[in-house]
C-alpha cells in the first residue's frame, strides 16, 4: 500500500521520530492534536525536507461527542467551572507547587490552549492545511472520518484509516470507506478502550475482512509484532515505544520517569483529556480519584484544565510526583534510552527470531 519495508507504523507527536521511523523502513504518522495551527506548516516543511522522500501520514481527532468551544476556548474563565479550577488550584497549592505570575500564566495558558485541536472542526481545518504537503495517510484517532473527507482524500491518492477499540467501531470505519483499520487494545497509551489486544485483534480482523488491520496496544518489540501477524493483522501501530528514543521531544523529567516505570504504572484516567486515556500514574491522576474530588470535565475542557492550568505549574516546578503523560503498558519494558533506528531494527530482528522458533517447532 505504501511501499515501505517494515510493517511498522509509528504514531508520534514528534517530527524527528516520524522522520526517523520512515527512513528506517517503517512509516511515521505525526499527531496534529497538539500542534498550533500557526506552526503546522513549519512542522511539515521540516518533515518534508528531512524525511528523504519517504512516505508519512498525519493523525487527527474526530470524536463524535465533544464540546466545540470555538474561539471561546481562549477564555478559560468563562469555560471552566470554578469547582474544578478551585480543586486543582488547592491541590497544587497544598503540594507547595508555586503559582505563576499573572503575565506568565496568561502567556502559558494561551500557548497551551492554542496547541489543542480536539474537535472535528479543528481537525478538518488542520487537514486542509496539511494537504498542501505530500501526505500519504490520514488517520482518525477518535471517531469515524466523515465520508466526504475520505472521498476527497481518495481523489488525491491519499489513504485513510481509523482507530477502533471495539468491533462495532471498526465496522463503522469500514462502511465509511476507510482503507484499513487500526485495532487498539486497552494496553495502549493515550485514548483507548477496555478490550485487550489478544482478544480484540482477531475479532476486528474477522469483522472487517478483507480490509487490512493493524494491531495496536502493547506493541514495542518483535514478539508482539509476530503475535499481531499470527492473529491476522498486516502489521502494527506503535506509539509509546518511541517516547524512550533519543529523538523524542518528551521533556527530560518525564522521560526519566518513564524509564523507571512498571507496566502497572500506566493507568486509565479521564484526568488528562476528559476521555478515557492511559497515562502514567502520579499524584495528579490519583487526586481525581479521591473521595470528594469533583468529576472530570468533558473533552476538551478537561484537557484545557490539565494543559493550561496544571502542567505549566507542575513542569516549571519539576514536581516529579505530579508529572503525568500518556503511555501504554509497554512502558514496563522501556528501561533505557535508544535510537528510533535501533527500535525498528530490534523489532525486525526479534520478529525473525520468532519465525525461526515457530519453524523449528512445526518442522
Amino acid at each position: 500500500m505504501f511501499g515501505i519495508e517494515a510493517p511498522i507504523l509509528a504514531f508520534t507527536h514528534c517530527r524527528d521520530v516520524a522522520a526517523e521511523v520512515s527512513k528506517a523502513g517503517g512509516m511515521g504518522v505525526l499527531g496534529l492534536a497538539r500542534i498550533s495551527p500557526s506552526k503546522l506548516h513549519e512542522e511539515l516543511n521540516w518533515l518534508d525536507s528531512h524525511i528523504g522522500g519517504k512516505p508519512y501520514g498525519i493523525d487527527v481527532l474526530m470524536p463524535s461527542v465533544v464540546e466545540d468551544t470555538g474561539t471561546r476556548k481562549y477564555d478559560l474563565d468563562s469555560l471552566l467551572p470554578r469547582e474544578q479550577v478551585n480543586f486543582l488550584t488547592k491541590l497544587l497549592d497544598d503540594a507547595g507547587i508555586p503559582r505563576l505570575s499573572e503575565s506568565e500564566e496568561k502567556r502559558l495558558i494561551f500557548d497551551a490552549v492554542d496547541h489543542q485541536n480536539f474537535t472535528p472542526r479543528e481537525s478538518l481545518a488542520m487537514i486542509d492545511s496539511a494537504l498542501e504537503h505530500p501526505v500519504k495517510l490520514i488517520v482518525s484517532a477518535l471517531g469515524t472520518p466523515p465520508r466526504h473527507l475520505i472521498e476527497m482524500a481518495h481523489k488525491k491518492g491519499i489513504r485513510v484509516a481509523a482507530l477502533a477499540g471495539k468491533v462495532e467501531h471498526a465496522i463503522k470505519h469500514k462502511e465509511a470507506g476507510c482503507d484499513f483499520v487500526i485495532a487498539v487494545g486497552t494496553e495502549a497509551g493515550g485514548h483507548t478502550g477496555d478490550i485487550a489486544s489478544m482478544v480484540l485483534w482477531p475479532q476486528i480482523v474477522d469483522a472487517v475482512a478483507p480490509l487490512p488491520v493493524l494491531g495496536a496496544g502493547g506493541v514495542g518489540r518483535g514478539r508482539q509484532l509476530a503475535a499481531a501477524l499470527a492473529l491476522g493483522c498486516e502489521g502494527v501501530w506503535c506509539g509509546s515505544i518511541w517516547l524512550k528514543t533519543v529523538e523524542s521531544d518528551v521533556p527530560p523529567d518525564i522521560k526519566k520517569r518513564l524509564l523507571g516505570l512498571q507496566s502497572s504504572d500506566a493507568v486509565l484516567s479521564k484526568s488528562w483529556s476528559g476521555k478515557q486515556c492511559r497515562v502514567m500514574r502520579s499524584s495528579y491522576t490519583d487526586a481525581w480519584l479521591q473521595p470528594g474530588a469533583p468529576k472530570t470535565l468533558p473533552s476538551p475542557l478537561q484537557a484545557f484544565l490539565c494543559f493550561a492550568l496544571a502542567r505549566p505549574r507542575i513542569e516549571r516546578a519539576r514536581a516529579e510526583k505530579f508529572l503525568t503523560f500518556p503511555v501504554g503498558q509497554i512502558v514496563g519494558e522501556m528501561n533505557e534510552e535508544t535510537s528510533v533506528r535501533n527500535v525498528v531494527h530490534d523489532m525486525l530482528a526479534e520478529l525473525l527470531e520468532s519465525k525461526e522458533r515457530l519453524d523449528n517447532m512445526f518442522g
